[in-house]
Formats: C-alpha cells, sequence, structure tokens
C-alpha cells in the first residue's frame, strides 16, 4: 500500500526503520508524472511485503530537495528510488518507471 510522506522528519524515520523501501517523487501536474505513478501502484500492490512511500513535489519541495542534496541524485521527477541499508541503491526516472523495472530493482533479501 502506498503511503504519503511529506516532511524531512518523516523521511528520516524511515532510514532509520526500514532495511529497504521504495519512495517516488511525483508531480501533481505531470502527465508522465501521472503514469509513472500508476506504474508504481501497480507494483505496491503486487508487492504489499515492500515498503512504498511517495511525495507529491508540489506539497513537499523542501523535503524533495534535501534527498536531492543528501544523496547527490539530480532531482526529477517523476523519480523513482530504492533505498536500503539508509541508502539509494537504485533510481529510475521518467518512462523508466515501469512495474517491470521496479520489481526487477528488488533486494535480493526481499
Amino acid at each position: 500500500m502506498l503511503k504519503k510522506i511529506d516532511s524531512i522528519e518523516e523521511f528520516t524515520e524511515l532510514l532509520n526503520n526500514e532495511n529497504s523501501f521504495y519512495l517516488l517523487k511525483h508531480s501533481l501536474t505531470c502527465p508522465i508524472s501521472q503514469a509513472a505513478y500508476k506504474e508504481y501502484e501497480k507494483f505496491s500492490n503486487e508487492h504489499e511485503n515492500i515498503p512504498t512511500y511517495y511525495l507529491a513535489v508540489q506539497d513537499s519541495r523542501p523535503l524533495s530537495n534535501e534527498i536531492a542534496e543528501q544523496f547527490q541524485i539530480k532531482h526529477e521527477s517523476p523519480q523513482a528510488i530504492l533505498f536500503a541499508d539508509g541508502k539509494p541503491s537504485w533510481n529510475a526516472s521518467h518512462w523508466k518507471i515501469t512495474n517491470r523495472s521496479l520489481a526487477q530493482a528488488i533486494p535480493v533479501q526481499e
């Protein structure tokens, strides 16, 4: 199930408490982002054991910027990032965000 996060504090809590999780940076106004969100949602529904989160860039600009700066990942929207052991281990943007690409990135221990 997808869960929305809005704050740096919520994100920090995820880093500290989840072994691995996906995060989608989602634009509320972009058609490409809407297509990526649908793929992400499909992935989330098919892999309920894998934590999936998203942020709306328009609502959570400080968090989006913090992630880009902290992990040196150029900001893109839409952008899916897999975090494992407190750091990004995979990311994709735009049309590369598909149910298949998300599934292929799943850490081995899952």
